[in-house]
């Protein structure tokens, strides 16, 4: 009779126990970070520039770094059901990373040393030149020229920043939070140019509403080395994200990812990048 009572108190811990392991692993699934194996991984993209990162009519998302972004997921063991997309503007990436909100931000990134003094890069996974877009009929066709005209760049963006200290320290520069405000200004002359990264502004340029309108002046103002952002001392993710790229590129998915989403704007983008080859 002892013996029963015994066994029956064992088994209501051992229920009770196996209760406690079930609801504990929910946790899993609101994982920011992880190694895959059914957690999801929240990951830092744009969602207001075509070509690059897109957020579209249906709720799903598509671009270069979308691509690019989903092949690593992938390759750290997470698949596209278990991939969260956070949109993270120019000016709180950092804050992003340092706060946890998502697991690595690809999103325009371009690698500076100010930044990383915050946050740690994976990459480059593309170069990219600082240019202007202007309306097709427009006489600007250097840098000198935005003196005194008024140009539009994103608060925050590394292009801002290059016209203001070396570009055109007299050109009227108005801060937006996104590009999609610039090329309305632009459409509308409130603005003379916008000045970002070739490849976003090829993205935009390729719009159907806005196709024939607009001109890249290729200048090349600078090199925009796009890195993946990690959270500041995560070396152990940036090596994981480092090896994900060389295979993206090794296999051929860069390249179709390239034309897949840069073709259809004639974009004349640069070779594949050296992993860890910042180009200066």
């Amino acid at each position: 009779m002892k013996l029963r009572k015994v066994t029956a108190a064992s088994a209501v811990v051992l229920a009770l126990a196996l209760s406690a392991t079930a609801c504990g692993g929910d946790k899993k699934d609101n994982d920011s970070g992880g190694s895959g194996g059914g957690g999801k991984i929240k990951i830092g993209i744009k969602f207001d520039q075509p070509g690059l990162g897109l957020q579209k009519p249906d709720g799903t998302y598509a671009g270069f770094d979308v691509d690019v972004a989903t092949y690593v997921a992938k390759q750290l063991g997470y698949s596209p059901d278990k991939i969260e997309w956070v949109q993270t503007k120019s000016a709180d990436r950092e804050n992003a990373l340092a706060r946890g909100d998502v697991k690595f931000i690809a999103a325009t990134y371009s690698i500076t040393d100010e930044r990383k003094q915050k946050v740690d890069f994976a990459g480059p996974y593309l170069l990219a030149h600082q240019d202007l877009l202007v309306k097709a009929g427009s006489k600007i066709a250097k840098g000198d020229d935005l003196n005194g005209k008024n140009l539009c760049s994103v608060t925050g963006s590394t292009s801002a920043q290059n016209v203001q200290k070396s570009i055109a320290p007299k050109a009227n520069l108005r801060e937006n939070s996104g590009y999609s405000e610039c090329i309305a200004a632009l459409q509308s002359g409130a603005v003379d140019a916008v000045t970002t990264d070739d490849s976003i502004l090829a993205g935009f340029a390729a719009q159907d509403k806005y196709k024939g309108q607009f001109k890249l002046a290729g200048l090349k103002l600078s090199n925009e080395n796009y890195g993946i952002g990690v959270k500041k001392g995560d070396s152990a993710t940036v090596d994981k994200i480092n090896d994900a790229l060389k295979k993206m590129v090794s296999d051929g998915s860069w390249q179709k990812a390239v034309d897949a989403n840069f073709g259809p704007a004639n974009y004349k983008n640069e070779p594949a990048p050296t992993i860890g080859n910042i180009v200066k």
